[in-house]
């Protein structure tokens, strides 16, 4: 096993662990590993990230329907309707330019992270456990959908929004039940990328069992992590890979540019954090410990 076979093995681990453990951003970590490390270009990553998330969801939601914490019908319907958008976007993308691909990809993960490390603001949304209404299902599952198959990203952490947030589900059914809808739209998703686009099935069979493997030491770890900072760490990390993204893909004064600025900000965003005892950056979490007590 060469050098960057076994690297890229060992990074799809966390694949898995951020499926098991958060219901999402599989496809957020693929597509990087595979196109930086695997050295696959962008529509090969995106497509073969479809395929690694798909199979990974789809062994995950397993648990999650043994604990009563997937909802079918509603999983189902929303499944259906973004596997229509997810194809439509597959066979889009098949014809968009790298680049452009990768870009958006970038600001999707960017967008992501910002909403991870924000959080919930509204703390008082009423959420239930039942079935959502069918309309607004299928438009929801639409909109998700044409993103997956476009960008190959988007799936949990676009799917449990739109079902916790706007549908009111409880967080545990909402991550359950987005498991369902993310492995349907990620094959139909597959389905329009490989009209275009062939893959090296050896090295996608080998990131896809190590992100099994990772998915079930991250079902085994959930519950044991707190939520907010688990969130907040992980949007962290995806905000540093998205940033990174951008770096490598943008022209070269805009890219050097956007890195001086990260770099400054990081610094800033450390000294904040390790020097200021009223560091707004740590303000939100400790008010929620606070709260909690």
């Amino acid at each position: 096993m060469s050098v960057v076979l076994l690297a890229t093995v060992l990074l799809s681990v966390v694949i898995g662990l951020s499926l098991g453990l958060l219901g999402g951003g599989g496809s957020i970590l693929t597509v990087p590993i595979l196109t930086y490390v695997a050295g696959l270009d962008a529509k090969q990553a995106i497509a073969a990230s479809l395929f690694v998330v798909g199979v990974t969801s789809a062994v995950s939601v397993i648990d999650h329907a043994r604990k009563g914490r997937v909802k079918w019908r509603t999983g189902l319907i929303f499944g259906a309707a973004g596997m229509a958008g997810a194809f439509g976007g597959g066979l889009l993308g098949g014809h968009i330019p790298g680049t452009i691909l990768m870009i958006a990809f970038a600001l999707m993960m960017v967008a992501t992270s910002i909403a991870m490390i924000r959080g919930r603001k509204n703390k008082t949304i009423t959420t239930h456990d039942g079935e959502l209404p069918i309309v607004k299902v299928i438009v929801e599952g639409l909109v998700v959908g044409l993103v997956t198959g476009l960008v190959g990203a988007g799936g949990g952490f676009l799917v449990v929004p739109a079902l916790a947030l706007l549908g009111g589900l409880s967080m545990p059914i909402a991550v359950g039940t987005s498991l369902v809808v993310i492995a349907m739209k990620s094959f139909a998703g597959l389905a329009g990328y490989l009209t275009t686009v062939t893959l090296d099935w050896g090295l996608v069979g080998a990131v896809t069992a190590a992100a099994v493997l990772g998915s079930l030491i991250g079902s085994r770890l959930a519950g044991r992590i707190p939520e907010a900072a688990l969130r907040k760490g992980f949007g962290i990390f995806v905000l540093v890979m998205g940033v990174f993204v951008l770096i490598q893909e943008l022209p070269a004064p805009w890219g050097t540019a956007l890195a001086v600025t990260a770099g400054v900000l990081a610094v800033a965003a450390a000294a904040c954090w390790f020097f200021l005892p009223r560091c707004p950056l740590r303000t939100p979490l400790n008010r929620r410990t606070a709260e909690a007590h």
